[in-house]
């Protein structure tokens, strides 16, 4: 069990490394139409009327998966104090029961950004020239990734195998 989860684990980081590119590539991008906006504007005198919605949609899809690398990296947010004062076994549930509320997050991003994209699908935006649902997308591929890094973490833990957690060395190095 544990090497088929090893494989998967290589799969889902090499699918988390692909997501924090497409983030990265997102950021670098809107950062390029904002800077293009601002020397439209306050030198030609001119505006690119795409630019704002553009880089809010691209500011969505680097925010929620980056978001989703950082569960899978163990760099979410959480309460240590009680963690110092348990044994190891305390802390594996408590970690435990992180993952699982995170993976219930992502599953409600997914389903609820579904139903907001399914209702703005007839909308066009008139600036882009496309379906409103573009707006919602990040928020279900993010829910989606969110789930599966989780369920991934719950997995590695229940088969013994190390989990990232924040501050601590990187869990493909101990194998």
């Amino acid at each position: 069990m544990q090497s088929g989860l090893v494989r998967l684990a290589d799969g889902l980081g090499h699918l988390a490394r692909a997501a924090l590119w497409v983030a990265g590539a997102g950021l670098v991008a809107m950062t390029a139409i904002i800077s293009a906006q601002v020397f439209f504007r306050y030198v030609l005198n001119d505006s690119i009327i795409w630019s704002e919605p553009a880089a809010v949609i691209l500011m969505g899809w680097f925010i929620f998966l980056g978001a989703a690398v950082g569960i899978r990296e163990g760099y979410h947010l959480s309460f240590d104090v009680l963690l110092y004062l348990l044994p190891e076994r305390g802390k594996l549930v408590l970690y435990s029961i992180s993952d699982l509320v995170v993976a219930a997050f992502g599953a409600g991003m997914m389903w609820y950004g579904g139903e907001l994209m399914v209702a703005a699908y007839g909308i066009t935006l008139p600036s882009l020239g496309v379906t409103g649902a573009i707006d919602f997308m990040p928020l279900v591929a993010g829910g989606a990734l969110m789930v599966l890094f989780s369920l991934e973490r719950l997995a590695r833990r229940a088969a013994g195998l190390p989990t990232a957690r924040f501050g601590e060395t990187d869990p493909e190095e101990a194998l």
